[in-house]
């Protein structure tokens, strides 16, 4: 039995990785159609990981299908193999190239039914004439001497470095174990493209597998790599984009979070893509430079978060933390933030419109003090601060609760659950049902004639009480 991945080439997606036992299908094209679907998908770690196909002249055990997105570690491949080698005499022989990734298969297998362009007839073709073969996309990698150490274990032989020219000329004792080594090249630094490489990697497997059948030698045949031609450098799942996105798009680096810490703690955290303030007719992005936090200080129930920067102007935001009766909870509000440029410092009120429970963070798109104002100028500011303005963009501080060590807790957001927009469309939809529902009550209402004047007979008499 072998191992095949089931794919069309209508669907752009897949849903689960089978590593189960087939023998009739395009292993080779399909795997490569497989892997990219597999890489899209996989919620494992990008670790190093090379695949493996393995398949034999007489009959490899069956292999369970493992869940989807598993890489398959060196112990479970020793088990596989101590299984499938059994105690009697073995050839096996090893193509073991230089790099290989399962992105090679994807990029040169000629996926999409179009098997004239791939690069691996003859490795397709023995696959379908094998009567059972195993293929493993995922195989942990981590050092390029582990598999040949496998099989010198297994196999209790050394291994023999040939070549098709060699094999021909070689006599092979069956009665013995045999390792048979066929090193393969990769395109790194050969001055051909990686297709013509493993084009021709390919035409040497299918020279020796014609030699192997010519001899009538019972073997094993493994096709793997060294190393990985591929690294996908390791990432944090919550580090990610979710949903869709361009491959080309460029991810643009985030910014860590301004953090004033006590006692190796986190008190206080802030974020916000820009601290834009306007002096004049000019605005200053706070968010490009880094601040000192001198100043600072934050308790139970108050925090002060001071940002001095080198250009000479300072921030600060003031908040505070009591419980509301009303709600029976906890609360936080930020109280006032302050700009000072030179000797002028202007305060602006924001208690009123910036508040989230006390184990939540704040966040805004939009935090300014002259649109949609959610922080409000005092009164008793300078008269040359009258047109002070600050707008932060997507605006996030919290000041208490901070239990995610150096993560922001829920965000509670100031856009409210009904918008303009909506109550707008709910009253336009309430308006047009009732203007409906009116309409219809009145056209029940209306009643036809039940008296119809007959030209043969008499004419009808109504009385003029009715």
């Amino acid at each position: 039995m072998t191992v095949s991945w089931f794919a069309s080439r209508e669907q752009n997606f897949a849903e689960n990785r089978k590593m189960s036992v087939s023998g009739s299908s395009s292993k080779v094209r399909i795997m490569a159609m497989f892997v990219l679907l597999f890489a899209l998908f996989s919620s494992q770690s990008s670790a190093a990981q090379v695949p493996l196909l393995m398949w034999s002249s007489e009959g490899l055990p069956p292999l369970a299908s493992p869940a989807a997105g598993h890489i398959t570690s060196n112990d479970q491949l020793t088990a596989y193999l101590t299984s499938a080698f059994g105690s009697g005499p073995n050839t096996v022989l090893l193509f073991l190239q230089d790099k290989l990734s399962k992105e090679d298969f994807t990029l040169f297998g000629g996926v999409f039914g179009n098997k004239q362009d791939s690069a691996f007839q003859n490795l397709e073709a023995a696959l379908q004439a094998s009567p059972s073969s195993v293929s493993l996309p995922a195989l942990e990698w981590s050092d390029s001497s582990v598999m040949l150490a496998l099989l010198q274990e297994k196999l209790d032989v050394s291994p023999v470095l040939v070549d098709a020219d060699t094999l021909s000329h070689l006599s092979i004792n069956t009665s013995a174990s045999n390792l048979l080594l066929i090193n393969l090249p990769y395109c790194t630094g050969l001055g051909k493209s990686c297709k013509e490489v493993l084009h021709e990697n390919d035409g040497i497997i299918g020279e020796v597998l014609s030699i192997m059948k010519d001899k009538g030698v019972h073997f094993t045949a493994m096709y793997t790599g060294l190393q990985p031609s591929r690294v996908i450098p390791e990432r944090s799942m919550s580090q990610q984009a979710v949903g869709r996105s361009l491959l080309q798009a460029v991810e643009a680096t985030v910014k860590e979070p301004i953090m004033f810490n006590v006692s190796g703690n986190p008190c206080i955290m802030l974020w916000a893509q820009n601290l834009n303030i306007s002096l004049t007719d000019k605005w200053i992005d706070l968010a490009a430079e880094t601040p000192s936090l001198d100043g600072s200080i934050c308790n139970g129930s108050n925090s002060l978060l001071v940002l001095t920067y080198a250009s000479g102007h300072i921030l600060r935001f003031a908040m505070s933390e009591r419980l509301y009766k009303v709600s029976a909870r906890h609360w936080f509000t930020l109280d006032s933030v302050e700009l000072q440029s030179k000797d002028l410092t202007a305060s602006y009120v924001g208690r009123r419109n910036i508040y989230a429970p006390a184990e939540y963070s704040f966040h805004c798109q939009s935090v300014t003090s002259f649109r949609d104002t959610l922080l409000v100028p005092s009164s008793n500011n300078n008269k040359n601060t009258t047109n002070w303005r600050l707008n932060f963009v997507d605006f996030q501080i919290q000041g208490f609760g901070l239990a995610n060590g150096t993560n922001f807790s829920y965000a509670s957001d100031c856009a409210g659950f009904f918008t303009a927009g909506i109550w707008m469309g709910l009253i336009t939809s309430l308006l047009m049902l009732w203007i409906f529902v009116y309409g219809m009550h009145m056209i029940m209402q209306l009643n036809t004639m039940d008296r119809f004047d007959d030209p043969k007979g008499p004419s009808i008499s109504v009385p003029q009480t009715e």
